[in-house]
């Protein structure tokens, strides 16, 4: 508990009335006598792990009451003190601890991971360094509906070492984004202390190598925060800009309660205890007279009154019941479908001319849609999909930005919880594994998580067959198709394409685009010329027949219209998926329990493809309706090469044929 002890803090109120002054001084109390009383419950076993901010509370106290309520802050763990200045109802939060439905996460996460639009807070993930990009992408919104606003998003020292913090600051400071980016150095990163961290000597000098201000202060000095960030806040509202700021503290207690601070020498940990920054600020308000002993005790009584009445309250909460239907409709936003007509007038265009039609028509109907990516803007891309695109949206719709999957993919999902559409362009399919992480973690779970959706379209060139060699030619889509949460679509035609890319940018999740860049300009078709729609997760039937069903999806849907026509005799169900997911189940199980054989071709290599589930997926429904092992046709178990002699004998293309002979022979 708090004990009385001479104030080693120097502070300075300026113009701060004494009501601020006692509101700092309970929104510093609340959380640490919350966290206080949830160590004695975790020791109880009552909650399951609890990552501890004593003696960090004046860095979200101070910063949360320096922002407007209505722009968004992005905590960590330690700072408990963001979501009760924030005034959320402990009761939720305690649920929310406990694993109960009234929390935010509905038992899904725990702690601090989880976010609230009624609250303007969106929460951490443990990976740490996505909700940098992230409140870049919530800054951008601010900055383009000419909002004022600032965000302010947290991260500890360990976190300045990822990879996501150096692109999120760069990003920002190229696009001049009101952020203020918050380092809580604590002195640890867990165990590892900050000397085997980083070499420069603060972290705020690292501000001077992406053009931007920078501050060092004292993190435990409530005024010092509130002041100094209630007038950068302000600054940078007038002035959009990103500012870093380095609050020097320390973590009092172990990284969370079970690793302890052993680690920690004693004397390090007495002198920063002396630098309580609860107990000093209450010496402060004693000395100066704005603090009376009466006041302390009926504040501190208030607190525990609160604490208790809420606890009581998440206790007599049922225990969450689980239920497969709930778990499973929560991992997808509702979309409710609607069919747009295409017109009669028509056009034939190359698959990548569909592509960019199909975009800037998405542009024309969602005036809040952003597209991203490396190169187009005025030079239109690597493929000149977006050419064009300035001269009609402008650079603030159409931006280029630097080479950061990472952060622009973050940026892209900031702009979804902030209310705007995103469409990120992989410059290569390959180059998505530099942003993998945000879209398999932040992308994939926020609905599951907490209810937010991730209204984000990555468009990914990809596939082999135009000498591009191992890093240009992946198709890669089966690393996505195994998590939950994405939607992948890959058209093999131009009427496909545009259509199912109208549907994408109109769906709210999280979807990846496919887009083969052998058929880029090899494959044209009549297109309708106005906006259409076509449904996801709706295969296309494009041969009818008796013998056999082939199913297959992009380049592999041309290499088997190729075999077929060379082999008239052959009388096939010839099934193009278009989406992988959601996958068009009942087209694939109709067909094989008409046919009785199945063959499935992709160009991806064998082993881990989707082509494997869809096998499997058959064995399980269809097993008594087969007449054959059901055969998968795929690429070599090698990377992809660059010269077309081995491309060529790399390629499932060249052994189609054979297979699919052998299994109709069977």
């Amino acid at each position: 508990m708090l004990t009385s002890m001479k104030s080693t803090i120097t502070y300075d109120k300026k113009s701060i009335d004494n009501k601020t002054l006692i509101q700092l001084y309970k929104n510093m109390l609340k959380p640490r006598m919350i966290e206080e009383k949830m160590l004695i419950l975790l020791r109880q076993g009552k909650i399951s792990k609890w990552f501890s901010g004593i003696g960090q509370e004046a860095i979200s106290v101070g910063v949360t009451m320096a922002l407007k309520k209505e722009e968004y802050i992005l905590p960590m763990h330690r700072n408990l003190g963001v979501f009760t200045t924030r005034k959320i109802p402990l009761n939720r939060l305690f649920s929310q601890w406990q694993g109960k439905a009234n929390g935010f996460t509905k038992g899904r996460d725990r702690s601090f991971h989880f976010g609230t639009q009624e609250f303007n807070i969106v929460g951490m993930i443990s990976h740490l360094g996505p909700q940098l990009g992230v409140a870049d992408g919530i800054a951008l919104a601010s900055l383009l509906k000419n909002k004022k606003q600032v965000t302010a998003v947290f991260t500890g020292e360990g976190g300045t070492s990822e990879g996501d913090f150096h692109e999120a600051l760069n990003v920002a400071s190229v696009w001049q984004l009101p952020v203020i980016f918050c380092v809580e150095n604590n002195g640890y990163g867990l165990s590892t202390p900050t000397k085997e961290q980083y070499r420069c000597k603060d972290i705020a000098d690292r501000g001077k190598g992406y053009g931007m201000e920078s501050f060092i202060l004292d993190g435990n000095n409530i005024l010092e925060v509130y002041s100094k960030i209630s007038k950068l806040a302000e600054s940078v509202r007038k002035r959009p800009r990103p500012i870093l700021v380095e609050f020097k503290t320390f973590r009092m207690r172990g990284h969370e309660e079970a690793s302890g601070t052993k680690y920690v020498p004693k004397e390090l940990l007495n002198a920063w205890s002396l630098k309580d920054p609860v107990v000093n600020f209450q010496e402060y308000l004693r000395k100066e007279n704005v603090l009376t002993e009466k006041q302390e005790v009926a504040i501190k009584e208030d607190i525990v009154h609160e604490i208790n009445e809420n606890l009581k309250l998440a206790y007599d909460e049922e225990a969450i019941t689980a239920n497969e239907a709930t778990e499973l409709s929560d991992v997808y936003k509702q979309f409710e479908y609607k069919h747009v007509e295409a017109n009669s007038k028509t056009q034939e265009l190359r698959l990548i001319d569909a592509i960019s039609l199909g975009l800037k028509q998405s542009m024309q109907k969602h005036n809040d849609l952003v597209i991203m990516g490396q190169d187009i803007a005025e030079y239109g891309g690597v493929f000149k999909i977006t050419e064009g695109f300035v001269k009609a949206f402008g650079k603030e719709r159409v931006r280029n930005t630097p080479i950061c999957e990472s952060a622009i993919v973050e940026a892209a999902m900031g702009l979804s919880i902030a209310g705007m559409k995103a469409v990120v362009e992989m410059q290569f399919a390959d180059f998505v594994t530099s942003g993998f992480n945000p879209v398999v973690n932040y992308l994939a779970k926020s609905h599951y998580r907490w209810n937010q959706q991730a209204d984000v379209v990555v468009r990914m060139p990809c596939g082999a067959g135009v000498a591009a060699g191992p890093f240009h030619s992946q198709t890669n889509e089966a690393w996505f198709t195994k998590t939950p949460g994405l939607k992948v679509i890959y058209p093999a035609f131009p009427y496909d394409a545009k259509g199912l890319l109208a549907t994408a940018i109109e769906d709210p999740n999280p979807v990846l685009f496919f887009e083969h860049k052998a058929l880029y300009r090899s494959i044209r078709q009549e297109v309708p010329t106005d906006y259409y729609t076509l449904p996801l997760g709706k295969a296309s039937l494009l041969k009818e027949g008796t013998d056999i069903t082939i199913i297959t999806y992009g380049a592999g849907v041309h290499w088997a219209l190729h075999t077929l026509e060379n082999n008239k005799e052959i009388n096939a169900d010839l099934i193009d998926l278009r989406s992988l997911q959601p996958l068009d189940t009942e087209a694939i199980y109709n067909s094989v329990k008409k046919t009785g054989k199945a063959i499935i071709l992709q160009e991806d290599s064998l082993f881990g493809g989707i082509a494997s589930d869809i096998s499997a997926l058959i064995m399980e429904h269809c097993f008594e309706h087969l007449d054959a092992p059901v055969k998968r046709v795929a690429s070599m178990e090698t990377p992809i090469p660059f010269i077309n002699q081995l491309e060529d004998q790399y390629l499932a293309k060249g052994k189609f044929e054979k297979a699919l002979k052998a299994l109709l022979e069977y």
